[in-house]
C-alpha cells in the first residue's frame, strides 16, 4: 500500500480523496503547501501525491497547474470527488446556539443558501480540516465550521448538519503524481501543456492536429507563462493514449507546430460518481 501525500491537516478533503481512491487503510502524508507535496515524492518521503486540480464550480487550482509545468511528476490516475459539505461544532451545541461559521472563503461560497438561511455570519479561514482541528482543541459555543465529514469524525466534533452545499455537481477533481508512467488502461485520458508560436492562427493550426483525427479533447486551457510576460501556455487533455496511433500522430504534428510541448501523462480516465460515498 503506498504512503500518498496531500496538502493540508487531516481530515482535509484531499485525504478524503485518498481514501476514497486507495481504500481507508492507506497511509497519508500531511503537507503544508502543494510545492511541498511535489517534493515529498521526489524525495522518497511519499510515494504518491493527491493533487486537485480542478473544481466544477470555481474551476482550475492555478498553483497546482503552476508546479505541472515547473516540476517532472507523471500522472498516475486521476480521481473525480463529490465535495460534501458538513457543518459541525463542539460537542453538545445545537445548530440554533450558533451565530457564526469559520471555514474557507470558497467552502463557505458554496454553502451561501445554507449560511443565509440560518443568519450565520463567516470567519475566513485557511483550510477547512484545521477549522475543525481549531475548534475542537478550543471550543466555542456559538461558532461552527464547514468541512469534511471526515474531519469531524477525526476531532470528535457534533455533526449538525450534512449536504449544506447549494450545488449537488460540486466535484473535485484530483491527479495521483508519481515518478512512473502508469500502466496502459483500457480507457485512457491524456495531459500535456504546450505554447504555440506567435503567429496567426497557430492555435487553431496546433489543435487542428486532433480535430483532423477525431481526437476529443475534454479540456484546455490558458495561463500565462510566469517567466514571458504576455505569452501563455495551454493546458491540454484528451480522450486516449499517447501510444494509440491517431494520438501519437497527433502529437508528432503538435510537436512540429508547437514552440513548447510537455506530456504530463496518459493515466487511468475517472467516471464522475453517481454513488454515494462514505467520506467526503
Amino acid at each position: 500500500m503506498p504512503k500518498v501525500a496531500f496538502q493540508g491537516v487531516q481530515g482535509a478533503y484531499s485525504e478524503s480523496a485518498i481514501y476514497q481512491f486507495f481504500g481507508q487503510n492507506t497511509e497519508t502524508y500531511s503537507c503544508e503547501s502543494l510545492k511541498e507535496m511535489f517534493i515529498a515524492v521526489e524525495t522518497g518521503a511519499a510515494d504518491l501525491a493527491m493533487l486537485p486540480v480542478e473544481n466544477a464550480l470555481v474551476g482550475s487550482v492555478p498553483q497546482a497547474y503552476e508546479l505541472l509545468m515547473e516540476r517532472d511528476l507523471r500522472i498516475q490516475a486521476e480521481v473525480v470527488v463529490r465535495v460534501k459539505h458538513t457543518l459541525m461544532a463542539a460537542p453538545g451545541v445545537k445548530l440554533n446556539a450558533l451565530k457564526r461559521v469559520r471555514s474557507t472563503l470558497q467552502s463557505m461560497t458554496q454553502c451561501e443558501n445554507f449560511l443565509n438561511k440560518h443568519g450565520l455570519a463567516r470567519i475566513a479561514s485557511f483550510d477547512t480540516a484545521s477549522s475543525a482541528r481549531d475548534l475542537a482543541a478550543n471550543p466555542e459555543p456559538d461558532l461552527g465550521v464547514i468541512a469534511s465529514k471526515l474531519a469531524a469524525e477525526m476531532y470528535k466534533l457534533d455533526i449538525l448538519q450534512e449536504e449544506i452545499e447549494d450545488a449537488s455537481f460540486n466535484y473535485t477533481r484530483f491527479f495521483v503524481l508519481g515518478n512512473q508512467d502508469p500502466p496502459r488502461a483500457q480507457r485512457s485520458k491524456t495531459s500535456l501543456i504546450f505554447s504555440t508560436r506567435h503567429l496567426p492562427g497557430a492555435l487553431y493550426d496546433c489543435l487542428g492536429e486532433f480535430a483532423e483525427r477525431n481526437i476529443n479533447l475534454t479540456k484546455i486551457e490558458s495561463r500565462p507563462r510566469r517567466n514571458r510576460p504576455w505569452q501563455y501556455l495551454f493546458y491540454l487533455d484528451f480522450e486516449g493514449h499517447w501510444q494509440d496511433a491517431a494520438a501519437e500522430a497527433a502529437l508528432l504534428g503538435l510537436l512540429r507546430r508547437a514552440s513548447f510541448v510537455k506530456m504530463l501523462g496518459s493515466y487511468p480516465a475517472a467516471a464522475t460518481p453517481t454513488t454515494e460515498m462514505s467520506y467526503e
